[in-house]
């Protein structure tokens, strides 16, 4: 596990080894004692494919949002750290948060100032950089205890992001802050989710254009999503989208011009659903959103349908599992695109998407490109919403592709899960091919660095009864390893040629982010503690460090107070795969955190609880 694969084959240079006299084979393991030459490193090979300019700034040393910029690349322009000398990494200073839970955020980076947000009950650390890491404030919000119980996969949090002097950041219970970023003061509170319907917010907030965009979860609890637009310095709302229901609850008005014509109709939020269901039907929005500043546009993705059991919703069941495009100013809808109509397997809409620019038809075409749950790599214009491409990027066999022609997913009859039968080898699992945790694109290589998963899984449905607060699910999952055995893939995907450059397998499945940098260099961590580099070339691994807990928050880079290059992450295990760790939860019971746990009977014996940041620098 954890080697890189690429389309060279290495036998033939194993054979030739084994097939030195005694002699020769001594002098070569004799030579390791020697000075070895300094490894001889490829150049990278751009794509074509490059960022939207106007959504990804010059670099500044800073990490102002877990995505890096609006254009979504989590890519890094420094390259003091670089694959000639990554091996020389060692530990500059560490902080524990004193938090047990999953640790999903990405550390804030302003200034001489590092920001850590927790998981519940989502404290703001602020951190001296110029001081070692030593503690400046912390502010504390106090959300409600009950939230805990209404949250469906860990109380975890993806972090803050400062704007203009300010923080933003949400607390599991449903409140927006602002706090000022120098002495941690709060500037305004927004209550916008009620935990009494079974809402909670779990997202990091983007800011752009004035506006503090924040959507809810709760997708397994039977309620109606939202994407919220708040004013950014008072924190009133400026406008509501829902994902579902009548076209003015959905913004969807005369400047809604979507791609496909299943996607055109008066109010198919309403039509889609049998009577009444749109009211506790999901779609919540719980990922990733980006902006392209061009366009004035913000692109995020709404979630599953609610409940699982799909017998109960037929139809196509808008506004869920799909992509919106809705203009900055007034959240009216520019084009919706819909991946899986009538989800069946939970495969939320919700991840990241990264603007690039790049060539299609011998034009550079402004696209958006998405790492779906479902499976597929879609590559999707971002003023249209056209799907030029979707490719698998991991194993699927309950689908058969999409009609680019229509934009329709095609599934594989006898993978439907039916009320009476328990469908089996269903790939990918409910968590998707890939979940939440963020891709990273590096503009030197054109590829993009995508974390995720290879589980596959067995799973029943019935009568799900609505009641609110509570799980309205219906479906009985268990999941475990996908073919080959490994539950974890790293795959380095061109864009452009629509194929991976190379791709390495994990014992365990993926749940961090990615971090790609200028010194060629792609970042990753493992649910089992390992903090890794890899080439971002060709694949090799570099460099490594186990650490006190599994890792599924989003690694970062800065440029600290003294001129040098720092990489940070955080340590803690948790989240929906690691909740039999966080949780403590029976790993006899295989349905437990809705089948993962029958999946991650192991990881108590691979790693424990955990809380701690750590950050890494070249010896100076």
């Amino acid at each position: 596990m954890g080697e890189a694969r690429t389309a060279r084959h290495r036998l033939p240079l194993i054979a030739a080894a084994l097939a030195l006299p005694l002699a020769a084979s001594a002098f070569l393991f004799a030579s390791r004692n020697h000075a070895q030459p300094a490894p001889v490193f490829e150049a990278p090979r751009p794509t074509g494919a490059i960022p939207a300019a106007a959504a990804s700034p010059p670099e500044d040393g800073q990490w102002t949002m877990p995505s890096k910029n609006p254009a979504s690349t989590r890519y890094s322009g420094l390259d003091e750290v670089r694959r000639e000398n990554v091996d020389q990494l060692k530990e500059a200073f560490s902080f524990d948060t004193l938090n047990r839970k999953g640790q999903e955020a990405a550390p804030i980076v302003v200034g001489s100032t590092m920001y850590i947000t927790t998981p519940f009950p989502n404290q703001i650390w602020a951190l001296d950089l110029a001081n070692g890491g030593k503690p400046k404030w912390v502010f504390r919000p106090h959300p409600e205890k009950a939230s805990q119980g209404i949250a469906c996969c860990d109380v975890v949090n993806r972090g803050a992001m400062y704007a203009n002097g300010r923080l933003y950041f949400t607390t599991l219970d449903g409140n927006v802050f602002a706090i000022d970023a120098g002495d941690g003061h709060q500037v305004w509170r927004a209550k916008l989710a009620e935990i009494a319907k079974g809402e909670t917010i779990t997202m990091s907030p983007l800011v752009v254009e004035g506006k503090v965009l924040v959507g809810n979860s709760g997708g397994e609890m039977g309620v109606r999503g939202w994407m919220i637009a708040l004013d950014e310095g008072s924190g009133r709302i400026a406008w509501k989208a829902f994902s579902t229901g009548p076209d003015k609850d959905v913004l969807i008005g005369p400047g809604f011009k979507p791609w496909y014509a299943s996607d055109r109709g008066t109010d198919l939020g309403v039509h889609s659903w049998p009577a009444e269901a749109w009211k506790i039907g999901g779609g919540t929005t719980w990922g990733w959103i980006a902006y392209d500043p061009a366009l004035k546009t913000v692109f995020y993705g709404t979630g599953n349908p609610g409940p699982w059991n799909a017998t109960q919703r037929p139809g196509d069941n808008k506004w869920t599992t799909g992509v919106f495009a809705r203009d900055i100013a007034t959240g009216q809808a520019k084009w919706f695109y819909q991946s899986s109509p009538h989800d069946l397997f939970d495969h939320d809409d919700i991840n990241e998407q990264i603007l690039l620019d790049m060539p299609i038809g011998g034009r550079m075409t402004p696209v958006l490109v998405r790492p779906g749950r479902n499976g597929y790599m879609y590559v999707i214009d971002r003023r249209t919403g056209q799907v030029y491409s979707a490719d698998a990027y991991g194993f699927i066999n309950a689908m058969n592709g999409v009609d680019l022609k229509t934009g329709r997913l095609q599934m594989v009859k006898g993978k439907e899960p039916k009320e009476g039968r328990v469908t089996r080898n269903i790939c990918p699992t409910a968590s998707g091919a890939k979940d939440w945790n963020p891709s990273a694109f590096s503009p030197r290589t054109g590829l993009l660095y995508v974390p995720h998963e290879n589980i596959c899984m067995d799973e029943g449905v019935m009568q799900a009864n609505y009641i609110a607060g509570t799980p309205y699910v219906g479906a009985d999952v268990k999941m475990y390893a996908g073919p080959g055995g490994w539950r974890g893939v790293f795959t380095a995907w061109d864009v452009v040629r629509r194929k991976p450059a190379w791709e390495v397998h994990e014992d365990l499945p993926l749940w961090s982010g990615a971090l790609a940098t200028a010194g060629d260099l792609v970042f990753y961590g493992t649910m089992d503690g390992w903090f890794k580099a890899y080439d971002a070339v060709k694949g090799r691994l570099l460099w490594k460090v186990h650490l006190d807990s599994g890792i599924i928050s989003q690694p970062v880079t800065y440029r600290g107070p003294d001129g040098h290059q720092y990489v940070a992450v955080l340590t803690g295990v948790g989240g929906w795969a690691g909740a039999i760790v966080s949780a403590q939860l029976d790993k006899r019971d295989g349905s437990a955190a809705l089948g993962m746990v029958n999946a991650m009977k192991d990881l108590p014996d691979k790693t424990e609880p955990g809380g701690r940041l750590h950050v890494f620098a070249l010896p100076h």
